[in-house]
């Protein structure tokens, strides 16, 4: 009858594991609601400091390609 004892004791640990388990998968819930909702406003940092239009080139072309395309814009 002592294996009885030790049965019901480990089941009451288990259980209160599962329980602090499912406390703390609740609080991340909640956080990730709390972020989503501070994510939602217009500043979004992926695309800060883009600009639409044209993009300048990321390097300087030497000044005889820059003429050279000049010339072949004129018909």
């Amino acid at each position: 009858m002592a294996n009885k004892g030790r049965a019901t004791f480990a089941k009451r640990q288990k259980e209160i594991a599962r329980q602090e388990r499912a406390r703390e998968k609740a609080a991340k819930r909640v956080d990730k609601v709390k972020e989503k909702v501070e994510r939602t406003s217009d500043y979004d940092p992926d695309i800060a400091g883009i600009i639409p239009g044209p993009q300048p080139l990321p390097y300087d072309l030497p000044e005889e390609e820059v003429v050279k395309e000049d010339e072949q814009d004129k018909p």
